[in-house]
């Protein structure tokens, strides 16, 4: 461990210098730095300062600890904390931007981007080059570079003329030439003399490049009023044509600022209307109804085998369309539901040659479910799925067509986007409704885009989507948080209204931890909940939901005009049969059934008889069965089955042969290419299929027999595909690592570290540089190692495994014995046994 008193001189010095829990915060804000554990802390500061992960780390910043660290990008290296509150206050200062810089620092110190103390405060080298104004890499802040950086190609004599311009005295070299200029150009008093003393359109150039892009185009010879800003230096030329605001000009017109908006606290979300919690929750539970309606219909739908799989994956625009019309939706919207029913895992490809979508058999367990218990692992599955349904249409980077369940469509942004944005909901009072417009720009500030905002930023979209999707499931009701809904977050409902924070010391909502609590420092980190947290989350939801979810009924309203009319959800036996037995006339409140020839025909062809669906009426209806049903039902079944087709290729046989003769004399039969057999048989070139499809359309009702003259029953059988397991989730980078992890992780670096860096005892014999393994001879290692059982004293180690990886260690021996040496292993904080002959070389630490 580093002395504290001592000032850092690397990013590694003050990673040693922390303590477990702050390398545990570190390793939990960018889990990247732990894949794979590092073997000591100079690799830890080496890998947090690699491109990548730096990268990550600024996209993961909020708005204002981006601003700090653009700040430091431009200040001097190292920077003081007073150097760095200038910069974002500007010269007259700002009493909530001083609050909240505490809260920003310290974000970027936890996450390794900063280190030093407050007078000497050091952004990493990545960081500063990928922050900082170069010409190819315009800053954020719109400063350019530097008086120096800008003059380096600058002759000696144009520097000493630009000096003289400015009322300066000559100096001996260039390099003083330029700090005397830097020195007028920082000086306020001086600098506000220079520019009264330029022409009006002069400042108004400048006041153009104030802001940035600080570059701008002259002409070989220019205007009086831009020779006189070259002459002085206020500008400065970079190519031929070109000339740029140096960092100090700007700052000095800025005032000191460095971004002309720097926006410590984020914008609060704010409701656009209020409801009562009891509509909210009513409502969102009509939804979650209609959701799982809306699911079993697509299921249904498929249950015989969907549509085809492209060839390249996915469903084509032609099935989305039909899926679409049936479910009665818009088809983004039926794109959402089948990706959803995707993603719980109750549809998948089927594997065949002809391979087509169909339900897995984890469909028959979920139908099995209570209705809130089906809804909240369809709500689960939403919450933590990557892929994304309002994709479907657009263009992947190769212009090709996104379509529904194919490839593409993973987005691993999108459980973060939609925890957060329902975490932000549970925020607001119950009740409460945000306006889209608030929820973005919160968004948008928790994680700003580098570059120019757009509207059409992913998370934006992922945001909206959200709001649809959350609707669309039940999640929210009218646009706010349902009860089940805030039980599903682990949230519980807020009992004041929240405010936005007002100080540094005001904290933001945060995931299932604290979900609505207002008093959190910094932008909320959103994690998922664990899978035991996820259970009782869940189970909390489906208390709340099943009470509001309308019962089941067992009976249905008939009606004279062939109608049956269900008043509310029926029971599922009830709605299968009735499902065969009548067409659906129309959805909505009351579902409408309409009887036909063609569905009673339908329920005979399934095995009932004209009594079963007697009885079955009359044991369903609360109102007598209109006598025109009755009489359709007894018509159909009279003549069902009158006429038998079997496979010769296929034969007509009936008892009647008048009935036969009229089949052969009717103009519709010729297609069927009939000829008669015998007095009460015909047969026909077309398959049995086709024969009772031409027969049945002529106005007959046959009915299919086997081979040993049986009525078949024709009985729907559901295709299911083989045991599917739910789409995995792609990651956004690596987990976060839990508790057992970090420990482990960090007593290994510590142990590493200690390693490596301990002091070696000076021997006649040279010791190995760093990195290298100590070398002596195997008579020496024993000495050494069994002196060291004597005295209690720990020893330098090198060893190379089974598998020929070298690695340094610091033993504490314990026993030598048979050719092993059993010690206690700081570096693997363990006792271990090694093999004496794959210890390379063995030297005794310094006694320090």
């Amino acid at each position: 461990m580093s002395n504290p008193a001592v000032p850092p001189r690397s990013l590694a010095e003050a990673l040693r210098a922390r303590d477990d829990v702050s390398l545990a915060a570190l390793l939990r804000a960018r889990p990247d730095l732990i894949t794979p554990v590092p073997t000591d802390l100079t690799q830890l500061a080496t890998r947090a300062g690699t491109r990548a992960s730096v990268v990550r780390a600024l996209e993961r910043l909020d708005l204002f600890a981006l601003r700090t660290a653009e700040a430091l990008a431009v200040a001097a290296d190292p920077a003081s904390y007073g150097e760095l509150l200038a910069l974002l206050t500007g010269d007259g200062g700002d009493p909530v931007v001083s609050a909240a810089l505490p809260r920003a620092l310290g974000t970027l110190r936890e996450q390794a981007l900063v280190w030093g103390d407050d007078d000497r405060l050091r952004l990493v080298r990545t960081a500063r080059e990928l922050l900082a104004p170069s010409p190819q890499h315009p800053s954020p802040t719109g400063l350019g570079p530097t008086v120096q950086e800008a003059t380096a190609g600058m002759s000696p004599g144009r520097i000493q003329d630009i000096v003289a311009a400015a009322g300066l005295g000559s100096t001996h070299d260039a390099v003083s030439a330029v700090a005397s200029l830097t020195a007028l150009f920082t000086d306020r008093e001086r600098m506000s003399a220079l520019l009264a003393g330029l022409p009006e359109e002069s400042r108004e150039v400048l006041a153009r490049l104030v802001w940035g892009p600080p570059y701008g185009q002259v002409t070989a010879e220019p205007a009086a009023h831009l020779r006189r800003l070259l002459d002085v230096g206020l500008l400065v030329p970079t190519a031929p044509g070109t000339v740029v605001l140096p960092r100090e000009v700007a700052l000095h017109l800025r005032g000191g600022r460095a971004h002309r908006e720097v926006e410590p606290l984020p914008p609060a979300v704010e409701p656009a209307a209020t409801h009562r919690a009891q509509v909210v929750d009513a409502t969102a539970a009509g939804q979650a109804y209609t959701a799982l309606a809306t699911v079993e219909e697509l299921l249904k739908d498929w249950d015989e085998g969907g549509p085809a799989v492209l060839r390249a994956g996915g469903l084509s625009v032609r099935d989305l369309k039909r899926t679409a019309v049936a479910l009665d939706v818009a088809e983004p919207v039926a794109a959402f539901w089948v990706e959803l029913a995707y993603a719980a895992g109750l549809l998948a490809s089927d594997g065949e040659a002809d391979e087509r979508y169909a339900a897995t058999p984890a469909l028959d367990e979920w139908l099995e479910q209570p209705p809130a218990q089906r809804w909240a692992r369809l709500a689960e599955a939403w919450l933590t799925a990557t892929r994304v349904s309002g994709l479907v249409g657009g263009r992947d980077a190769k212009d090709r067509t996104l379509s529904t369940l194919g490839p593409g469509l993973d987005r691993s942004a999108a459980p973060e986007v939609r925890h957060r944005v329902l975490t932000l909901l549970a925020g607001l009072p119950e009740g409460a409704a945000p306006s889209r417009e608030s929820v973005l720009a919160r968004l948008r500030w928790e994680r700003p885009l580098r570059g120019p905002q757009r509207e059409d930023d992913l998370r934006s979209r992922l945001a909206e989507w959200t709001l649809a999707e959350a609707e669309l499931l039940g999640v929210t009701g009218r646009g706010a948080l349902s009860g089940h809904g805030r039980a599903l977050l682990g949230a519980a409902a807020p009992r004041t209204p929240v405010k936005a924070p007002e100080g540094p010391g005001d904290k933001l909502p945060v995931h299932h931890r604290s979900p609505v609590d207002p008093v959190q420092q910094g932008p909320a980190v959103t994690e998922p909940l664990s899978p035991a947290e996820q259970a009782t989350a869940s189970a909390a939801a489906v208390r709340l939901l099943a009470p509001l979810l309308p019962e089941p009924l067992d009976h249905v309203l008939l009606q004279a005009d062939l109608t049956a009319v269900a008043p509310g959800p029926l029971q599922r036996s009830l709605a299968e049969v009735l499902d065969v037995l009548a067409d659906v006339e129309s959805k909505g409140g009351a579902t409408v059934y309409r009887f036909t020839p063609a569905s009673v025909r339908r329920a005979l062809d399934a095995g009932q008889s004209a009594s079963d669906l007697h009885a079955f009426l009359a044991a369903h209806a609360r109102t007598p069965v209109p006598q025109p049903l009755t009489y359709l039902i007894d018509d159909v079944a009279r003549r069902h089955g009158h006429l038998r087709v079997g496979a010769a290729s296929a034969y007509v046989r009936c008892d009647d042969d008048a009935v036969l003769n009229e089949i052969l004399a009717d103009k519709r039969a010729a297609g069927l290419r009939l000829r008669r057999l015998a007095p009460t048989v015909l047969a026909a070139q077309a398959d049995p299929a086709a024969l009772l499809e031409g027969l049945r359309a002529m106005g007959f009702a046959p009915a299919a027999e086997s081979a040993e003259g049986d009525v078949l029953i024709t009985r729907a059988h559901a295709h299911r595909t083989p045991p599917r397991t739910a789409p995995e989730p792609v990651p956004d980078g690596p987990p976060i690592p839990d508790a057992t992890l970090l420990s482990a992780a960090i007593r290994a670096i510590r142990a590493g570290d200690l390693a490596s860096t301990t002091p070696r005892r000076q021997t006649d014999r040279s010791l190995p540089t760093t990195g290298e393994l100590p070398r002596t001879s195997s008579a020496e290692t024993l000495a050494t190692m069994q002196a060291a059982v004597l005295t209690g004293e720990a020893l330098w180690i090198g060893y190379v495994n089974a598998e020929g990886a070298a690695s340094q260690r610091v033993i504490a021996p314990v026993r030598v014995e048979g050719g092993f040496v059993t010690a206690y292993d700081h570096t693997a904080d363990e006792v271990r046994t090694y093999p004496l002959h794959r210890v390379t070389g063995v030297a005794e630490l310094a006694e320090e």
